[in-house]
């Protein structure tokens, strides 16, 4: 088996990728334009096996992609390129709209044309799958039940809008050109090799170097919280097994306030670090709440129970397992706090 994998180079696609490599044995071309949140060393364990290849391109640049798509010949494509941070999404929508919305047309032509020069088996068992967010269904009020596949769509940022602009467009496609697509939406994932920007690894940097733990507002937001390597083992599943033209929700049965995800850090912090930052009693000390940002969705979260029914997948992490195991690996693993890591010492 051949596949594609768009944003392998970043914090989901690095786990999907090495996973198809080193399990599944396929061979798999990345395609990746290397932004500020790729990281091209969270591939370096496979970068030298044969069945590794990576393009540094941008899925919006239509004539490469087709150039690759054309020559590589992959029986999947995996699309994980976007741009996903709220925060920059308010600041500059143009990026997201580019990739996000571009890029994504641009993968859906590329796959069409390719896909109609298939024939026999080759054409019956290509595949395209497009991972979105749970952030295109808007939020949710305290009591409501969790998001289903049913629900309609209500973005509040730039970047979900653009992301249920992508999602549209992939269903347009089956819809009117029968291309075989699958769409995925996942909640909050966590775990190894996520960029600093999102707030779990953002949270241990800055308590490691004893600064303030930033909150916005009450911190009472609500998330359900995915451990990537679960996201990784449901991606395969929908893929392989889905019905082509549905969406299966993606969600890890673990719903938190971002006050208690930091105070649940903090917690793991003290019991693992000997020797604390500044003299801190506890890591608790650090959070702080600062002013609330715009359009800040109330809750998110997810009902798998499709996926689970149809495809027998679920999540074999807790949200506390998988904590614990992110911030060991952030303590262990990352060579950007190879000083704090000794400075600090782990029991």
């Amino acid at each position: 088996m051949k596949a594609i994998v768009t944003g392998g180079a970043g914090f989901i696609g690095s786990a999907l990728v090495k996973k198809l490599i080193d399990e599944l044995k396929y061979e798999v071309l990345v395609i990746d334009c290397l932004n500020y949140a790729s990281q091209i060393d969270s591939l370096d364990e496979i970068r030298n096996k044969a069945l590794y290849s990576f393009s540094q391109s941008d899925i919006s640049d239509k004539p490469k992609i087709e150039d690759l798509v054309k020559d590589f010949q992959p029986n999947y494509i995996f699309n994980l390129a976007a741009e996903t941070h709220v925060d920059r999404s308010i600041e500059s929508p143009e990026p997201f709209l580019k990739t996000n919305i571009l890029g994504t047309y641009s993968l859906l032509e590329t796959s069409l044309v390719y896909w109609r020069s298939l024939n026999g088996k080759d054409k019956e068992i290509f595949r395209f799958l497009h991972v979105s967010t749970d952030e295109v269904f808007g939020d949710l009020n305290l009591e409501d039940p969790p998001f289903t596949e049913q629900n309609s769509y209500s973005p509040s940022s730039p970047y979900s809008a653009t992301k249920a602009g992508s999602d549209h467009l992939v269903r347009a496609w089956f819809r009117t050109y029968h291309l075989p697509v699958l769409i995925t939406n996942c909640s909050n994932n966590f775990g190894p090799y996520q960029f600093y920007e999102k707030l779990i690894p953002h949270m241990i940097l800055r308590a490691t170097r004893g600064e303030k733990l930033p909150i916005y507002g009450s911190g009472l937001q609500v998330r359900d919280w995915l451990y990537v390597y679960d996201h990784i083992e449901a991606i395969i599943k929908v893929i392989t097994n889905g019905r082509i033209g549905e969406s299966y929700n993606i969600g890890g049965n673990a719903e938190r306030t971002n006050l208690q995800v930091v105070q649940e850090i903090c917690t793991i912090l003290d019991e693992v670090i000997t020797e604390k930052p500044n003299n801190l009693e506890s890591f608790h000390q650090l959070i702080t709440h600062v002013e609330d940002r715009p359009g800040h969705d109330t809750r998110y979260a997810i009902d798998s129970s499709k996926l689970n029914n149809e495809l027998f997948w679920h999540p074999t992490e807790s949200f506390e397992s998988g904590l614990r195991k992110t911030i060991m690996w952030y303590l262990n693993n990352d060579l950007s706090r190879t000083y704090e890591t000794k400075r600090l010492g782990l029991k």
